[in-house]
């Protein structure tokens, strides 16, 4: 018996680090900003195992990816919670890349300031989806379901959004793109 149950462990390991290059470079792609990816890896696995307990995990693959996901939101939402200014996170510096005119390093580090000022000016709901959609790069169903809104209020918060960066922008000199 005891041996029996060590197999099954060895197995439900086999099971879950199969997958683990691909999650891995999922994670990475779908939130380029994450920097603690190997702790939402090791999470989810720890979650799979909690749960294989319980009973059978008819897709391990899917319940893997789903998992990791939710442990991404999660604590997008705890830090969205922790700093309820919106974007006040966002490093606008950029790293100086010696290939570059030192001139068009400091317009781009300027522009990107009035960007980052521009959103800050933002209304709150506006703030919020604008910062999930084009900073996170959320889809519009996330951010609704993230913040608890429907997908025609993230629409239209993320056009009256980009309409209000835009003029701030122009008004305050950045060429149109």
């Amino acid at each position: 018996m005891f041996r029996r149950s060590v197999d099954q462990e060895k197995s439900d390991y086999e099971e879950v680090f199969q997958h683990e290059s691909s999650l891995r470079s999922w994670l990475i792609a779908r939130y380029p900003g994450l920097e603690d990816v190997d702790d939402v890896v090791q999470d989810a696995y720890l979650k799979f195992l909690k749960a294989k307990k319980v009973g059978p995990i008819a897709n391990p693959r899917s319940y893997l990816f789903v998992t990791a996901g939710n442990i991404v939101k999660n604590r997008f939402r705890h830090f969205r919670v922790e700093r309820p200014k919106g974007v006040s996170e966002i490093d606008p510096k950029l790293e100086i890349d010696e290939l570059r005119n030192p001139l068009e390093e400091i317009s781009e580090n300027e522009e990107i300031q009035l960007l980052v000022k521009a959103i800050k000016a933002l209304p709150k709901r506006c703030r919020q989806v604008i910062t999930l959609r084009k900073i996170y790069g959320y889809s519009m169903q996330e951010v609704a379901q993230i913040l608890g809104i429907s997908t025609s209020t993230v629409d239209t918060q993320c056009c009256v959004g980009m309409k209000k960066c835009a003029k701030f922008l122009k008004e305050h000199g950045v060429r149109e793109y």
